[in-house]
């Protein structure tokens, strides 16, 4: 019997607020450039002091929740389970989020008091995205969150590594991954950021814990977690803990194992102006297709295109007219 959602997600949910800067900004205001970092709520007000004459576009984000968009823009079914507070930011993000076809677990009238998560997203000339996260209410995110019925009724659950810092997050990310094993789920993690790994490794072990069915990183991520320089040894060490992985290499496409065979995926060249959302654009567009008819292949190749496409405009998410466009250019 065919399952009610493609894909489960769970993660932060953050408004993310993307500005276009220089890295000289970058340098001045002491930020660690291409990097997530986490900030209170007073270092992210005082940033944002310094763009106040600049535009900047606001939607719902977060990793996971940019996924779980993905997969409903493209044709597919997904759950996104997060927290937000009960102010205008929060009630911008659920609205957001529904006005996307993804259904969660808030409500207008369960959502408590606190303040929703924010992410500005600094891009520079290069394209680089560097981020600083305030967690918010988000921080709090746990299994209270989780709802064991859509899990179940999920083909996928999908895991957002950026939970790993948080205790409560990191409670909730092992409990959905005992829940879909227990009911037959697979499982997809997102490594997320390369400081997930290098300050929280023991978190994200335990995570992996067993193994995973998918997983997806991008090149500097599949190095730090294997401790290796070599693409061709941490391809051996991945194979260890995933039965499938997609490792994304920029504008050099992606590598993926489709848990027999080891694929070279090829992408369009463009020249990107904003690579923010692009690898959750992937692993959406790559969901999407496993879950509705592509082979593991086909599916990846959607993902590439997808992404090659987004990162030559600003923000996390295509237009309907460019999704249908990417699905044409391949069709």
């Amino acid at each position: 019997m065919a399952k009610k959602f493609d894909v489960y997600g769970i993660g932060n949910a953050l408004v993310d607020m993307e500005f276009e800067v220089t890295a000289d900004f970058l340098n001045t205001a002491g930020i660690e450039k291409g990097l997530m970092t986490l900030v209170d709520e007073a270092r992210q007000t005082e940033i944002v002091s310094h763009l106040a004459a600049s535009n900047h576009k606001r939607s719902c984000g977060g990793s996971a929740a940019n996924t779980m968009i993905a997969i409903s823009q493209f044709g597919g079914k997904s759950f996104y389970s997060c927290k937000v507070a009960s102010d205008e930011t929060g009630d911008f993000y659920f609205k957001d989020l529904m006005d996307n076809g993804v259904e969660t677990n808030l409500s207008t009238s369960s959502l408590e008091s606190g303040i929703t998560g924010k992410c500005i997203v600094l891009v520079t000339p290069d394209a680089d995205r560097t981020m600083n996260t305030f967690l918010g209410i988000t921080q709090n995110f746990s299994t209270k969150e989780l709802i064991e019925e859509h899990i179940k009724n999920s083909n996928y659950l999908y895991i957002e590594g950026y939970l790993v810092p948080s205790p409560s997050g990191k409670e909730a990310c092992l409990k959905a991954k005992k829940l879909a094993e227990t009911h037959g789920v697979k499982t997809a993690l997102t490594f997320s950021d390369v400081n997930m790994i290098t300050y929280f490794e023991d978190g994200m072990k335990e995570i992996v814990g067993n193994g995973v069915d998918l997983l997806f990183c991008n090149e500097a991520e599949a190095h730090a977690y294997t401790k290796s320089n070599d693409l061709n040894e941490a391809v051996v060490a991945l194979k260890k803990i995933a039965k499938t992985f997609a490792i994304t290499l920029g504008p050099k496409g992606a590598l993926v194992f489709d848990g027999q065979e080891l694929i070279q995926i090829e992408t369009k060249t463009v020249k990107p102006v904003d690579t923010n959302g692009a690898g959750d654009l992937f692993a959406g567009a790559m969901l999407f297709g496993i879950n509705n008819g592509m082979s593991f292949k086909e599916a990846a190749k959607l993902g590439c295109y997808a992404s090659s496409t987004l990162v030559t405009q600003f923000g996390p998410r295509l237009r309907k007219e460019q999704i249908a466009q990417v699905k044409a250019e391949l069709a």
